[in-house]
């Protein structure tokens, strides 16, 4: 028993002095050119790795760096570029016959480079591509055989760089960027994991399977992922350029799947701090959409089948085509809501550059609005109509803001403006202002009121309308005539002023009777003494 004791011991020292003496027996960079061929092989890339360490009791190969070049259509500068690669190995096959079966690649603290062209084609559409006639000859060359089966490939703390080519834009950068995608085949399906953050605190969560991989242009690939995105900045993180004026934090939550030619996304994306134009401030409440569409992977066009605004309980749907030409991607669509509750819509005003009169609000009331929005998406024009119903413009006395009218016609005025309808025809930019056509405008206090207008993207107004009154004073004589008047100002501070000598007055002497004398002495004297 003792011997048989004493013999396992000396087994043990035999092989760990073995495990220790291996690591100096076989030279681990005669591995390297053989490694660099066939990785320069597989992704069509040339690819270099550093100095190459075993480490046997982690079955394992270490390089001090990775290279991969980009594809000379893009860049000289590679398109990924790593601290170190560790490559799992099979330990037998190593020791027994110098044999090289990966299991594991593991890329440390990688920078990598994804560009777009103005065309649509990304830097690594072709990695795959069994093109490198250099890879094939160095692959000849080597004497020790390389059997690449590999059961998981890692990415840990990486940093990814997303932009377009020739300069333009800020580049979408996420770091902390970790990967894992496991039994790697370029014919089967694989399934993967993906995190990272972005500027701004922003974080992505993509799981799913690819695969079989498209040689021809790996953008084709299947594909079926869920992406969930917190807290993106859209500003901070570059996903919008700031020229566009458009801003806020956003999160969705998605499933995506892809056969190779179309991509159909569904989800929900919430918003918070809104804005939509230029010179917009944030919106004080939050949006959601839920969306689904169809994408055409090779003419990167598509279709928004279904869109469903929310805004509180304020509902809007939205459909539409949108298309890619150039750098600048093109939409249309309309937007279409009816009923929904007027204070709920007041809360995205300021996101829209809206104001309303100083110390005003909505209350009450429902709108209906149908739009068609057309044109590249960072400069959208929309067109259409808006209607409003029983509302009322607290902290607002139109009557004193007409305060000629008021006296001509014999209205009183009051704290709050009561709206019975509103409607007009509108257009809009996102660089902000919008003009507003065949406005009719019922106040039961006063009348009703029409005319068309514009607002400037600095929100001054310059309206020309005119007021039917319900008359009792001195316009009761004249009857419902309609008082020609200006509406200049800010929105935050309308001026109202009204024309009625130089038209209203030249309309009246057409009319004959004692009683219309009698009301145009009585109009022209009160004009005198309002110019005194």
């Amino acid at each position: 028993m003792k011997r048989v004791g004493i013999t396992v011991g000396i087994i043990l020292v035999v092989l760990l002095g073995i495990l220790v003496a291996l690591p100096f027996l076989i030279d681990a960079n005669q591995f390297r050119p053989r490694l660099e061929a066939e990785l320069t092989n597989a992704l069509g890339r040339e690819v270099k790795v550093g100095n190459l360490k075993l480490a046997i009791l982690s079955g394992s190969v270490a390089a001090d760096g990775l290279s991969i070049a980009d594809d000379p259509a893009f860049s000289r500068a590679p398109f990924v570029q790593a601290k170190s690669l560790k490559v799992g190995v099979e330990l037998l096959p190593l020791v027994l016959s110098r044999k090289v079966n990966v299991t594991g690649l593991t890329i440390d603290q990688p920078e990598i480079v994804l560009l777009q062209t103005a065309a649509g084609d990304w830097n690594f559409s072709k990695l795959g591509a069994k093109s490198a006639p250099k890879a094939a000859e160095v692959a000849t060359a080597g004497k020790a055989g390389l059997d690449l089966s590999v059961k998981l490939v890692k990415i840990s703390d990486g940093r990814l760089s997303l932009g377009k080519t020739g300069g333009r834009g800020k580049p979408l950068l996420l770091e902390n960027l970790n990967l894992e995608l496991r039994d790697f085949s370029a014919t089967s399906v694989m399934p993967f994991s993906l995190s990272g953050k972005v500027a701004g605190d922003g974080q992505i969560k993509i799981e799913g399977k690819a695969g079989p991989i498209d040689t021809g242009n790996v953008v084709l690939t299947p594909v079926q992922v869920s992406l969930k995105i917190a807290h993106l900045d859209l500003a901070a993180s570059g996903v919008v350029e700031n020229s566009v004026g458009i801003a806020g934090l956003v999160s969705l939550d998605s499933t995506a799947a892809s056969n190779g030619k179309s991509l159909d996304v569904s989800g929900r994306v919430k918003a918070e701090k809104l804005k939509l134009v230029k010179g917009g401030s944030p919106a004080k409440g939050q949006v959601e959409f839920d969306f689904a569409l169809a994408h055409d992977l090779k003419t990167g066009s598509g279709l928004l089948r279904r869109g469903s605004i929310h805004i509180g309980s304020a509902v809007a749907g939205l459909v539409g085509v949108y298309s890619t030409e150039r750098e600048s991607t093109f939409l249309k669509a309309n937007l279409s809501g009816l009923n929904m509750p007027v204070p709920e819509l007041a809360a995205m005003l300021p996101a829209l550059n809206i104001a309303l009169p100083a110390g005003s609000s909505l209350d009450g009331g429902t709108a209906v609005v149908k739009l068609a929005v057309e044109g590249p998406t960072n400069r959208l024009i929309a067109n259409g109509s808006l209607g409003i119903s029983n509302t009322r413009l607290a902290g607002f006395d139109l009557g004193l803001k007409m305060s000629v009218i008021e006296t001509l016609a014999g209205i009183k005025g009051g704290p709050n403006t009561e709206i019975q309808t509103l409607s007009t025809n509108l257009r809009a930019s996102q660089e902000g202002g919008a003009t507003l056509q065949d406005i009719k405008l019922v106040v039961p206090a006063i009348g009703e009121l029409s005319g068309a207008g514009s607002i400037s993207p600095a929100n001054a107004l310059d309206f020309k309308m005119s007021a039917t009154v319900h008359t009792s004073g001195v316009m009761a004589a004249l009857g419902h005539t309609a008082i020609p008047f200006m509406i200049q100002g800010t929105a935050s501070n309308p001026m109202f002023k009204p024309d009625v000598k130089g038209l209203a007055v030249q309309e009246l002497k057409s009319v004959k009777g004692d009683a219309v004398k009698t009301g145009l002495d009585l109009l022209n004297g009160f004009l005198d003494k309002k110019k005194k």
